[in-house]
């Protein structure tokens, strides 16, 4: 905890009553928020002697952070650093460093609240050297469009859209499937020969001369998620007709990018045509591009509004693993609206903001510490045979169009590779004949790491390449300079050496290595999660079995999760069965499947698919599911084909389930209090240590804060026993809703009883022993469950995702009793706990299921019967007079016991991954909000 975080909280009963207005009325809802003092920076690294001119310092963006300050001293001690420059991008570098002389470097963030501490050091050396003018130079940091500066905080939210697969239709393909650092910033799937990278080229016949190798993208498929197969590709990924070029120093790029350039330098929003970029936006311009091809990211038909509700509404980076820890610090588990608030001020998540995200990313992304550099500022020198290559590049006239530091003169050439006919390239853009054939000159920077090579992906690897400049190109037009394509006449040993400069001389190891900031996330798509197709089949007409496909994320909650078949009897019925087990070949179609079954109609070609939702039921986690399908066919024995087994296992966080009084949706607990005297509800928002405060409601209501939108966050809400109304304050947008249920003497207990992940409305009558529920998903309960004198006690008790009816009996015969209706197993009930106890039933032991618990007022202990074995366990933990509000206040999947102290206004919290908390927040009078619901 943060000593600045103290000082906020220590004023905190001072400052609410400031901007605060004294109306109690739910119709007038007023809030602000305060941002949290940063934290201090990470991963600081200068760079050690890759530079004449400068040192570079590096570290992970802060959240929350607006600017960061750099501060150097030629001894590691920070108060004698001085400031030497700020900058809101997440490097800097340092020019009026001394060469030869080692610098600690020290990086403080910064934003409106106050500033961090120092991060710890890091040392860097400026090299000595000199650099020569002339065409090949060390490279310089791109520059940015004055309408999109780099900050810190834009760039971190365009790399976790850049790695993000929800961002296709079928949530497989991310710009990063197609972009690894590791391959140059080229697709690792392209492989000559491979029939999954093959396109057929422009006569369409497959294994001819003119097949193209480049990246497989999605399957064809409509709005409603289903395949409805391609030509050539049938229910297979599409390829690309062209191979991905690279994605790294792309931002020095003058023209347009693609290939061909028809990524305009003017950047447009999306949606309304507006310009927003006038010069250097072509890489905002190239990113919208993907999301929406049919081909590459999209279902046909698709647009921007489509996309970018899609990232509104999804959990970043919810399919990928192994995610760097600097990126996950910053998410912070926040959502798309949130990480947009920071980068750009307001949450909205809109097409052009998108491209300016993941523009900014790119522009970190300039591979300038090379063998290839070191050489140009004559720090160090190439091997004998690199320079020996270095000469043939020189007097063969490669440098004529791979000139500069990036080796390119980025300008379009026809070199001979395929006829013009095959694909016009720069001539499709400019409509010009003389620009037929004609494809940009790639940057040769990490060049050995992205084979095959050229914009067909025709060359497996770079003495290929060679060879075809060797030989002076392989086809003729008009439009080829043949002044510089025309056959060389280079020996082995020559070709070898150029090869040889062209490899480790131009690749940076942090590329190759992906090294910050070529770290990344690993994808869904290179994971044991994808589905799985193994066993046999029951073939039938023409012999061929029928051709499951399974390739979309099994992910909980997924709303569509697609599944085909092919290679089947045209426009005939087909089953699609999934269960627990393998529904088997058999001799009669499976009648059910305890996870899915339904019946389609083939398409003529024996096509068909099937989208499903799978539930957010937090209990599907980890389970394996079994599907095949079953074609009618007569030639087939027993009358049916059947497909070969596919096999998947869902996933998803343990934490999936919304945590308890987790007002930002990072699921954890918030430390939150109601202050009756005047209707103000307080929160201090754990994401970022903000607090937030609400005008809300009157102190007679009843509070009954919980998540009744689904959007993964608790709403302000109460009830108003006097007049039976609800009164719900929405996360989203804070406006507010309101509507009649209830009467006089009920108790709220509100809870998820559907199981859709919204909060349903409930009542419960102790006059009667009745409960009235208004189920989100349409419908009223009324169920019969209590005694006159009962508490409800609502909870998840057997972890199926829906909210169980349950009771709290403090006077039972013997002493106190637990009644519970769980949704999934029945009733169940329990002696435990004495008439003068605190019911605070909870998930304390992270299995899922909310463990029964008490806590005694009289000695302060704590007692929990685990929901595993129900055996119990005891410890003290408050004094006489705290409230207990026990919450998962560390983001564990696991209640921790706590206490609010209204003596001191202290919350004392026991963390079980995090130790003690202790945390002034409130005034003596104040209602926690985690023990809203306690009896």
């Amino acid at each position: 905890m943060s000593r600045s975080k103290f000082v906020v909280l220590a004023a905190f009963g001072l400052f609410g009553l400031v901007f605060l207005a004294f109306d109690h009325s739910p119709v007038t809802v007023k809030g602000r928020s305060f941002a949290a003092v940063p934290s201090s920076p990470t991963g600081v690294n200068a760079s050690d002697g890759d530079y004449v001119n400068k040192i570079g310092v590096m570290w992970n963006a802060v959240r929350g952070a607006t600017t960061y300050r750099v501060f150097r001293s030629t001894s590691n001690d920070p108060n004698t650093a001085t400031e030497i420059g700020s900058t809101a991008a997440n490097y800097f570098f340092d020019t009026t460093a001394a060469t030869s002389t080692n610098y600690f470097y020290w990086v403080r963030a910064e934003n409106s609240s106050g500033n961090s501490e120092l991060s710890s050091a890091d040392q860097g050396l400026r090299a000595n050297g000199v650099i020569v003018p002339g065409p090949q130079v060390p490279l310089e940091p791109p520059v940015s469009p004055t309408a999109n500066p780099v900050t810190a905080a834009k760039a971190t939210l365009g790399k976790v859209l850049f790695w993000d697969e929800q961002l296709s239709s079928t949530r497989t393909v991310s710009c990063g499937t197609c972009h690894r650092p590791a391959e140059g910033g080229s697709d690792p799937r392209t492989v000559i020969g491979d029939i999954m990278a093959r396109n057929p080229g422009p006569d369409g016949i497959l294994n001819t001369d003119d097949d193209i190798f480049g990246s497989p993208g999605v399957p064809r498929s409509n709005a409603s998620g289903n395949y409805i197969g391609a030509p050539i590709f049938g229910l297979r990924p599409q390829v690309t007709n062209r191979k991905s070029p690279t994605y790294l120093n792309t931002a020095y790029e003058p023209i347009g990018l693609f290939w061909d350039g028809r990524a305009e330098n003017i950047f447009r929003d999306p949606l309304s045509n507006a310009v927003i970029l006038n010069d250097r936006g072509s890489l905002e311009s190239q990113s919208v591009g993907p999301p929406l091809s049919p081909v590459e990211m999209a279902h046909n038909g698709r647009d921007w509004v489509d996309a970018a509700a899609r990232m509104n509404g999804v959990k970043p980076l919810a399919l990928a693993w192994n995610i760097p820890q600097s990126l996950q610090e910053w998410i912070g588990g926040r959502t798309y609206p949130e990480l947009f608030e920071e980068a750009f001020g307001t949450p909205e998540v809109t097409p052009a903001r998108i491209a300016l995200a993941i523009a900014t990313h790119e522009r970190t992304l300039f591979s300038d510490r090379t063998p290839f550099d070191r050489w140009a500022a004559q720090i160090e020198p190439l091997t004998p045979q690199e320079e020996s290559g270095r000469q043939v590049f020189i007097n063969n006239q490669c440098a004529a169009c791979h000139d500069g530091a990036l080796m390119t003169d980025h300008i379009f050439h026809n070199i001979g590779v395929r006829p013009t006919a095959d694909d016009p390239g720069r001539g499709a853009v400019t409509q010009n004949p003389e620009d037929n054939g004609k494809f940009r000159t790639p940057i040769l920077r990490n060049v050995e790491l992205r084979g095959p090579y050229m914009h067909n992906g025709r060359f497996a690897t770079l003495e290929d390449v060679v060879a075809f400049y060797n030989r002076g190109g392989d086809h003729n037009a008009p439009n080829i300079d043949r002044q510089l394509i025309r056959p060389l006449g280079l020996s082995p040993q020559q070709q070898a050496d150029l090869v040889a400069f062209l490899k480790r001389p131009l690749t940076d190891v942090r590329v190759r290595d992906e090294l910050p900031p070529f770290d990344r996330p690993k994808l869904y798509t290179e994971s044991n999660r994808v589905p799985v197709i193994s066993g046999t089949g029951r073939a039938g007409t023409g012999g061929l079995t029928p051709n499951a496909v399974a390739i979309e994320p099994p992910l909980l909650g997924n709303p569509s999760f697609t599944v085909a078949v092919g290679q089947s009897l045209a426009s005939s019925s087909a089953t699609l069965v999934i269960a627990s087990a393998d529904p088997g070949v058999g001799s009669s179609i499976p009648a059910s499947g305890d996870f899915h079954r339904s019946t389609v109609t083939l398409n003529p070609a024996g096509q068909g698919s099937v989208s499903i939702a799978i539930p957010n039921t937090p209990s599907l986690i980890g389970r394996t599911f079994y599907g095949r399908w079953y074609v009618v066919d007569p030639v087939a024995a027993n009358g049916f084909a059947v497909s070969r087994l596919f096999t998947f296992t869902i996933f998803g966080e343990a934490q999936a389930k919304p945590a308890f009084m987790d007002f930002d949706g990072d699921r954890r607990t918030d430390v939150s209090i109601f202050r009756p005297g005047l209707g103000e509800w307080w929160i201090q928002r754990s994401s970022n240590e903000s607090t937030v405060a609400f005008q809300f409601g009157q102190g007679t209501d009843k509070l009954v804060p919980a998540d009744f939108t689904g959007d993964g966050k608790t709403d302000v809400g109460l009830w108003r026993e006097s007049t039976g109304q609800w009164f719900i304050l929405r996360s989203e947008d804070l406006s507010f809703y309101a509507f009649p249920f209830g009467t006089a003497g009920d108790i709220p207990a509100p809870g998820d009883f559907d199981g859709d992940g919204k909060a349903d409305p409930a009542l419960f009558r102790p006059s009667a022993g009745l409960w009235f529920i208004q189920l989100s998903s349409g419908g009223f309960r009324t169920e019969n469950f209590g005694l006159p004198g009962d508490k409800p006690i609502v909870a998840d008790y057997d972890n199926d995702g829906s909210s169980d009816i349950a009771i709290f009996r403090a006077n039972g015969p013997f002493g106190a009793e637990w009644w519970i209706n769980r949704s999934s197993s029945g009733v169940i009930a329990f002696q435990f706990g004495l008439s003068t106890d605190k019911a605070v039933p909870a998930d304390y032991t992270g299995d899922g299921k909310a463990d029964i618990a008490l806590w005694r007022p009289s000695n302060g202990f704590w007692y929990v019967l685990r929901s595993e074995d129900f055996s119990y366990y005891a410890f003290p933990f408050g004094l006489n007079g705290d409230i207990p509000v026990a919450g998962d206040y560390d983001g564990d999947g696991k209640a921790d016991p706590a206490v609010f102290r209204t003596s001191q206004s202290i919350w004392y919290i026991n963390r079980s991954s995090g130790g003690l908390g202790v945390v002034p927040f409130g005034l003596s009078g104040d209602a926690p909000l985690p023990a809203a619901y306690i009896p």
